[in-house]
Order: structure tokens, then sequence, then C-alpha cells
């Protein structure tokens, strides 16, 4: 089965900045492979002059919310490491059934890798951050500096969306008939590894895989 993956442009972010930045990311993919009828709901970020849209589902919301508690969690017990979260879509197919059990198989048709690189600054609050917007005073470099890191990540966080809504708008073919399921989602899983983890490498070497075998020397 055709799966298709896009890899997300990487984020440097520091702690602080990781909830609204995971929210933003995930329920932008999710309102593009909503099912039918949803109640589009605007998001306003406190840190960023960004507004994203969520499917309304709260069922949705909650889920997304737990996956980003866990992802935070690790990020603080094994810092230092680029982070990844895969939000992978699948199709449900029943296998041939055995003596011992009637197997369902997972295939999946899409994937999109989130690559964030958490910064080690002094860590802040992970919900609402209290730091607004950043008051330069004249000669202030330090200021000066968070701003336009702050800036520079306006801007790629606003190149990640963009280059969601070109991903689904270029990438059709492989999406799958709407399956008679309650909720506004697809059947989806996401997982989440760091640089270190054997997943993580584990991660490209499923790639390769969907791409083809590497063409042997004679």
């Amino acid at each position: 089965m055709n799966c298709e993956v896009c890899q997300l442009k990487e984020l440097e972010v520091e702690h602080f900045e990781i909830r609204e930045v995971l929210r933003c990311i995930l329920h932008t993919i999710f309102f593009h492979r909503a099912l039918g009828l949803v109640r589009p709901k605007d998001i306003d970020l406190e840190l960023f002059e960004i507004t994203y849209v969520q499917c309304g589902d709260m069922e949705l919301e909650r889920k997304i919310d737990e996956k980003i508690d866990q992802f935070i969690d690790k990020v603080e017990k094994h810092p230092n490491k680029k982070n990844q979260i895969c939000l992978s879509f699948y199709e449900v197919k029943n296998k041939q059934a055995t003596w011992f059990s009637n197997k369902v198989e997972r295939l999946h048709w899409e994937q999109w890798y989130i690559n964030l690189n958490v910064t080690q600054n002094p860590k802040g609050h992970s919900g609402k951050s209290h730091l607004p917007k950043v008051e330069v005073n004249p000669g202030d470099t330090a200021a000066e500096a968070r701003r336009a890191r702050r800036t520079a990540l306006e801007c790629s966080l606003r190149d990640i969306l963009f280059q969601i809504i070109r991903f689904v708008n270029e990438k059709r073919d492989h999406v799958p008939p709407i399956p008679n399921l309650d909720g506004v989602s697809f059947p989806y899983e996401i997982t989440i590894s760091s640089s270190s983890d054997s997943a993580f490498g584990m991660d490209m070497f499923k790639r390769m895989l969907q791409t083809g075998h590497p063409t042997m020397l004679s």
C-alpha cells in the first residue's frame, strides 16, 4: 500500500513553547484530514501572531493534549536530544483468522513527522506562557536577541503550516475511501521518539522500505 510521508521542517523551540507549537501543527493536520462535517474553531496563539483551526471535537483535543503531555515528559527526562512526533493515519484490515486469534492489520497510508529541537534554556511553564510580546529597550541586546529568535520561530511555524497545506493539496491519490466510523478523523496513532531511541533510527529504516530498496551493485 502506498504510504505518503511528510517530513516537516525542524523547529528549535524553548520548553515553554512546546505545547502551543505542537497543538498548532497537530490540529492543523487533523483539520485537513477531517471527515464529514466539523465545527471549525479558530485558535489564536498566545506566543505568536498566528491563528489556526481546530475541528471542534473535544475527544480529539483531549487525545492530542495527552500526547503532548507525554512528549513534554520525555523532553524533561531526556534533555539535549532532538525529539520527534509521528502522526500516522491508517486503514484497518482483518487478516485471515487463525485458531487463536482474529488478527487486525494496520495499513498506514500517510505519516507526518514533526521534528523539535528543544533548547535547554531555564525551563519555563509548559502550558500558557508568562512571556508575552518582548519589549525591547534601546541597547538591550539580550531582549533584541530574544525578539529575533521569536520572530524567526514564528516564520518557521508559518512555513510549516503552508507545508501542510501544500502537501494535502498535492497528495490526494493515496487517501482511502472515507470509513464508516464515528469521529472526525481517520484512524490514527501518534508516536514519540528522540534521537537516542532505537525507534528514531527505525523510522528512517521504515521510510527507506516505503520508498523501495536501494539498487544493489553487481
